[in-house]
């Protein structure tokens, strides 16, 4: 296990390359948030996960299988990870973060592009939605004003 690598994965490499490309600035595992998150936008509030589908559990994941020895070890292992991932990402939005769990699967092939397009449209719609206007100023109209005439009646 000492081998596998925690950082800079090829699936953490592809969502860096396709958000850089489309303007969207990030840090990376910032040490000062809970769980560490793989990429950080502080302009979206919105820390960004890049899971392995087997070392994160995705349940209902093809490529995710428990394996055949040792499986009380992988099951230990793989829960403590999965509630270590909940607790974080419940301690982050208590801090006022968004939170976007990729899995590894989402990133093969057939689906990279919709799940990309999709990661875009929720980081604009958080952006939209945190930096709407929370004021509404009223509007006095007063009667008999008009703002423009008429300049298709007959003459």
């Amino acid at each position: 296990m000492a081998a596998i690598k925690s950082k800079n994965t090829r699936p953490e490499i592809i969502v860096r390359k396709y958000l850089f490309s489309r303007g969207f600035r990030y840090r990376l595992y910032h040490h000062r948030l809970p769980g560490h998150p793989d990429l950080v936008m502080r302009k979206y509030r919105t820390c960004i996960f890049v899971n392995g589908c087997f070392w994160h559990g995705h349940e209902g994941c093809k490529y995710f299988r428990m394996p055949k020895t040792n499986t009380d070890f992988w099951e230990s292992k793989i829960e403590k990870n999965k509630n270590r991932d909940k607790a974080d990402q419940l301690k982050l939005a208590k801090l006022g973060w968004h939170c976007v769990t990729i899995w590894e699967c989402q990133l093969r092939p057939p689906v990279r592009q919709q799940t990309l397009l999709s990661l875009e449209y929720t980081l604009n719609s958080i952006f939209l939605a945190d930096h709407a206007a929370k004021y509404e100023y009223p509007v006095k109209e007063m009667p008999g004003d008009m703002a423009a005439e008429d300049l298709h009646h007959d003459r």
